[in-house]
């Protein structure tokens, strides 16, 4: 018999969206790429990312401005005398109701009248010294008396709402024996905190102290340390809102609270409470304050609550800011975000927090031997493929015919066929083929529907082209002048689609990246997306050609491919020592010996494209003379174009004609 599995459901409470697709690395990607070939470290690079953040979603900076934005408003919304206000407000209320209780009261005897009226009269213009002066008063006024009692029971409420946030409210219009609970409560969370500070307490105390007082810490705490935490943090909230008040205001507040319901008790206790909470908690801070400017009043407790607001604040802005050692955006808390700033931000926060662990996590960063933050391969080849699909949009329109085809039993079909000669391996064609046959039969006249039998004549194969293999050098310009008129990031992007093109889609092919500033090198991908500018003067293309010739000379059976991108004529040259000699402007050597180098690609095969940078009418003019004297050409591309005419100009030399997007699209 199958057991009967219950399957419980529940309606959706928040958090991260269990269905929502994992999130999308490209743009991200995409940014750190461009930064990391700009010359920022891999780590970097993702920071500025995150502060960044993405099309239509709040980077880190951005809710950074709105976290100190709240902060200003609640500065400058709000004053931190509303208590005092509302306690001199009941004062002149109460004393209003009783004079004119003093005057409407005939019965009363003339001498009491006068005394009491002295008594009112010689009030001390301190608030709280006048509701101190009038504690042992018999109020006349029943009204009056009623408003003086509010006093008392609102300074009690007031004090407990800063230890105990939604005291205020739920002890209005409290009785006796509310009171008397709140004073239980008190005296047994100061006997569990004493015991606590001395290590005595178990878990079996705060087990029955929230069995007994629960109802009064709606936070729900799970174990002491959880409930010490909560009052601690709205403790020194408390202490800071004081240290915002002026001096005067401190006083008047420190006299008013012992009039708290009438009695001294409530205030001991809390400053015990106090005591405890700062010995047991002595991180927190319980020196700040705040200057508030606004005009809104607030209580004590509603002004304790600003204050954790504030402090609140403050941490995320640390955590937003990632400045301190081994920040991460784990660290984030979400749910403060979301109560100071909404659920748009928590949910900007969560997936820039999922994009830096997928970034981390999956692959696409790694640590070289250094220790130093790389991107991995995995990393360059979704970059290389992003950059690839981009060259595409753009070639998209550039379609043709093959202007060489030769028959080969390596090759790839081209769509036609011819008649089979003694010797073809290629596939036969068989609709043709039999199509032929039906044809000579019917010709001599035969019913092809009796059947047919196939004559060798009759055969034919499929035509295919040579598979042919290039190899490829990309010669790019490193001089300082790339970087200095934004060309640096576009010839890496190229370089890299490049790569991403024959690594994939022609593996037999071979490419060699070679950079020329004042001296050439031979680079792998890696190493080239993640060089940075180096302010250094020289323009060495015939040490580039040198490198260039002896790769050429190590694939001799390749077709020879060269392509150079530079927006500067050579300025440098190797000498036979191997030092690179610098001149501006051009020396006829450096022009010689360039052109040496060019003569022997030409004789190797290669007919070299240049892509020219730049309005230099000097080097469009340099450039040209090259091409005529190599076969070669010159492409000015805009740089948004570069990558995919350096693609586009590799694919048109390794078809030797037109191509069309089939023979390299993935």
């Amino acid at each position: 018999m199958p057991r009967n599995r219950a399957s419980r459901y529940g309606r959706y409470a928040g958090g991260p969206d269990p269905l929502a697709p994992p999130v999308d690395l490209s743009e991200a990607l995409a940014a750190i790429g461009d930064d990391v070939m700009a010359g920022y470290t891999p780590e970097r690079a993702l920071r500025e990312y995150l502060r960044r953040g993405g099309s239509g979603r709040e980077g880190l900076d951005d809710l950074a401005r709105r976290v100190n934005a709240r902060r200003r408003d609640l500065l400058s919304r709000y004053r931190m005398d509303g208590t005092l206000q509302e306690v001199k407000e009941l004062l002149d209320k109460a004393v209003t109701a009783e004079r004119r209780e003093l005057l409407r009261d005939a019965m009363m005897d003339d001498d009491d009248r006068a005394f009491r009226e002295l008594r009112l009269d010689d009030l001390s213009p301190s608030t709280a010294a006048a509701v101190n002066e009038l504690a042992d008063y018999d109020w006349a006024s029943t009204e009056a008396r009623q408003d003086y009692e509010k006093i008392k029971d609102l300074l009690g409420r007031e004090l407990l709402d800063q230890r105990f946030a939604g005291m205020k409210q739920a002890l209005e219009n409290a009785t006796d024996e509310d009171r008397a609970a709140i004073n239980a409560m008190l005296a047994d969370l100061n006997e569990l905190l004493d015991k606590h500070r001395r290590g005595e307490d178990t878990p079996e105390d705060f087990e029955d102290f929230m069995a007994e007082h629960g109802d009064f810490f709606p936070e729900n705490p799970k174990n002491v340390d959880e409930l010490i935490d909560a009052l601690a943090q709205r403790a020194a909230a408390a202490q800071r809102m004081l240290r915002s008040m002026s001096a005067e205001q401190r006083e008047e507040l420190m006299r008013l609270s012992a009039q708290a319901f009438g009695s001294p008790e409530l205030m001991a206790q809390l400053d015990r409470l106090d005591s405890s909470l700062q010995a047991l908690r002595p991180g927190e801070d319980w020196s700040g304050g705040e200057q508030f400017t606004g005009e809104e009043g607030m209580g004590l407790g509603d002004g304790t609550g600003v204050l954790q607001d504030l402090a609140e604040l403050d941490q995320l802005a640390d955590q937003l800011g990632q400045n301190y050692g081994g920040a991460r955006l784990d660290d984030l808390d979400l749910d403060a975000l979301t109560r100071q700033l909404g659920g748009d931000a928590a949910r900007n926060a969560r997936v820039l927090a999922e994009l830096e662990k997928a970034l981390r996590e999956g692959g696409f960063l790694r640590r070289d031997a250094s220790g130093d933050l790389r991107l991995s391969p995995q990393a360059m080849r979704r970059l290389g493929k992003a950059l690839l699909a981009d060259a595409a949009k753009q070639l998209s329109g550039r379609q043709g015919n093959r202007d060489t085809r030769l028959a080969g039993a390596a090759g790839e079909p081209t769509g036609a066929s011819r008649a089979w000669q003694f010797g073809d391996s290629e596939p036969w064609d068989v609709t043709r083929s039999l199509t032929n046959a039906i044809t000579r039969t019917a010709s001599e006249g035969g019913d092809a529907t009796r059947g047919i039998r196939l004559d060798i004549a009759d055969v034919e194969v499929v035509e295919t082209e040579a598979r042919t293999s290039s190899a490829v050098a990309l010669l790019v310009d490193t001089s300082y002048s790339m970087a200095a008129e934004g060309r640096w990031v576009p010839m890496k992007r190229t370089a890299l689609a490049l790569h991403h093109l024959v690594s994939t889609r022609f593996r037999g092919d071979r490419l060699q990246l070679i950079s020329f500033g004042r001296w050439a090198q031979s680079r792998e991908i890696a190493e080239l997306t993640s060089l940075p500018p180096v302010r250094e003067q020289g323009t060495n293309l015939h040490h580039a050609l040198l490198l260039a010739n002896r790769f050429f000379r190590q694939h001799p059976s390749m077709q020879p491919v060269l392509l150079v991108v530079t927006d500067g004529e050579p300025t440098a040259h190797l000498t036979g020592g191997g030092d690179a000699w610098f001149d501006w402007p051009t020396a006829p050597e450096t022009v010689a010996l360039t052109v040496v180098e060019l003569d022997k690609a030409s004789r190797l095969g290669a007919a070299p494209i240049f892509f020219r940078l730049g309005d230099d009418p000097g080097l469009a003019r340099f450039l040209a003379q090259l091409a005529r004297r190599s076969g070669g050409r010159v492409v000015a591309p805009d740089l948004a174009d570069l990558g995919s005419a350096v693609v586009g100009e590799y694919l048109t030399a390794r078809f030797r004609g037109a191509w069309d997007a089939g023979d390299w699209l993935e």
